[in-house]
């Protein structure tokens, strides 16, 4: 199953999926030239490539990553301590926030440098997110293809869904509870590509570090 962009620019689709609930913006404004966030957060970020358990066995991961916010994180074997906001990093959180209508205290943040770099199948399904998460999912230089299958209903065939540059994915609802999502290797070259995952982490107190 194929998804194609429709849209018009900054308007939002609901996109149809059994059991889930995405929303789904090709462009959005924020401020500031694509290409121009693109260098400013790959030249800011102190990138990091993470080591993670999977089945008792441990690999980098193929991409990098850092994590900022309010709260640890945890998942694969990893605790993510968080660096302090960055004011490009709010600005851009203010923004998807107006448009999405949730708030968030987090996010990830995902290089993939190259066609070789990619996410394997997985759910964002971690205690800390609480039930039903409310992930917007933002993506800043090279178009890849997000893949979502079903956990479970063999007849639904794997959703493929182009993100190019100013796109923003709202996963919501039941998503993490029925879907995976990821996103492969490419045979072609393929220039770097940032994607920033705004998340809500339930914890004890949140300290307050947004100014």
């Amino acid at each position: 199953m194929v998804m194609q962009n429709q849209l018009t620019d900054l308007e939002s689709e609901r996109l149809p999926l059994v059991d889930g609930d995405l929303l789904l913006w090709r462009q959005v404004d924020l401020g500031r030239p694509y290409h121009a966030l693109l260098q400013a957060i790959t030249d800011e970020t102190p990138w990091r490539q993470e080591e993670i358990t999977v089945y008792g066995k441990h690999y980098l991961q193929p991409r990098l990553s850092a994590w900022y916010g309010d709260l640890a994180y945890s998942y694969s074997g990893i605790r993510l301590e968080p660096l302090p906001w960055t004011p490009t990093l709010l600005d851009i959180k203010r923004r998807v926030e107006k448009l999405v209508m949730h708030s968030f205290n987090s996010v990830l943040l995902n290089l993939y440098r190259d066609q070789q770099d990619s996410m394997g199948m997985h759910s964002d399904d971690e205690r800390e997110l609480g039930p039903e998460p409310a992930i917007a999912s933002l993506s800043l230089g090279e178009e890849r293809t997000f893949l979502l299958r079903h956990k479970s209903r063999k007849d639904l065939k794997t959703v493929k869904l182009a993100l190019p540059a100013g796109s923003l994915l709202l996963m919501q609802g039941q998503t993490q509870e029925y879907w995976r999502h990821g996103i492969n290797r490419e045979r072609q070259v393929c220039a770097p590509r940032i994607n920033l995952t705004f998340r809500t982490i339930h914890g004890p107190a949140v300290k307050e570090r947004n100014g």
